[in-house]
């Protein structure tokens, strides 16, 4: 089950968006040395794993080869979200040569990219399998593929935090000064955005209280210690739901999430992943 909070409609619409960018950058008025291949030349080829990973990525690389050729015929060899061994086949390939010598490294850049992420995401979550914590993404990714990379995020099982600017407030210590106080800010926002969530980020206990008596729907407990997250945990009681942010990391995230926290956000998810190892191979 793929935990995004994308919509079909707006993940199709960021395919073809992501695709256009992809082939105008890399294709731009033509591929050059595709044209020294006959027209008519006819090819098949195989996209193989160089290594163990979730792969991710379908919808683009598919969006690509079928935006050059409606004729290429694609056969998935596995489904979204599935691991796969070294050197297993992912995708059968057959139509046009130019076609899919000019999409290889735009399909390929997706599904490496794309498949990183979601790998990455695979291994954390499976790091806190015993605990009933979330795993939230943040809005460190690549410029451009924002709503890719939290597909990726959560088709490797972890969740989206928000998307952008736009769908829920995360006040910080700057808004929280410009206001005056965590109560002041909390109060403005529902003020100019009824409904919207509201999150406050807090660096101390006395903060916690603070965002807990303004009412704020979640609170980032930003480089809490573990003895004062247990803390948090205990005073929230069912008050606010509690998010520990900042410097998790593959030794520290199993005893922050059995402190009882209902979510931590972690950018490596989607900013230190290392692009899969995948190869096209003509047959």
């Amino acid at each position: 089950m793929v935990n995004t909070m994308v919509d079909p409609d707006t993940l199709n619409e960021a395919v073809r968006h992501n695709v256009d960018a992809a082939l105008e950058e890399d294709v731009g008025a033509g591929d050059i040395s595709a044209q020294l291949i006959p027209a008519a030349s006819t090819s098949r080829a195989r996209i193989i794993s160089r290594q163990t990973a979730t792969i991710c990525g379908l919808p683009w690389a598919e969006e690509v080869f079928s935006r050059l050729d409606p004729q290429v015929h694609i056969d998935w060899k596995v489904a979204e979200g599935q691991q796969v061994e070294e050197n297993q086949c992912i995708v059968e390939l057959e139509g046009c040569s130019r076609a899919l010598l000019t999409g290889e490294r735009s399909a390929l850049n997706f599904l490496q990219t794309l498949s990183a992420t979601a790998t990455l995401s695979r291994h954390y979550a499976s790091l806190v399998a015993s605990t009933d914590v979330k795993l939230l993404d943040t809005r460190k990714t690549l410029p451009g593929l924002r709503l890719a990379q939290k597909y990726a995020v959560a088709t490797g099982g972890c969740f989206n935090h928000r998307m952008g600017l736009y769908d829920a407030f995360l006040i910080k210590e700057n808004h929280i000064n410009a206001c005056g106080s965590i109560m002041a800010t909390v109060q403005a926002a529902r003020k100019l955005a009824p409904g919207k969530p509201i999150e406050v980020e807090v660096e101390t206990l006395e903060e916690l209280d603070q965002a807990l008596q303004a009412k704020a729907d979640i609170i980032m407990l930003d480089n809490f210690s573990l003895s004062d997250l247990r803390t948090a945990v205990e005073r929230a009681k069912g008050r606010a739901r509690l998010e520990a942010s900042g410097g998790i990391n593959e030794q520290t995230i199993l005893p922050i999430a059995q402190t009882g926290v209902d979510y931590i956000s972690i950018g490596a998810l989607t900013k230190d992943c290392r692009a899969v190892d995948l190869s096209m191979r003509f047959e």
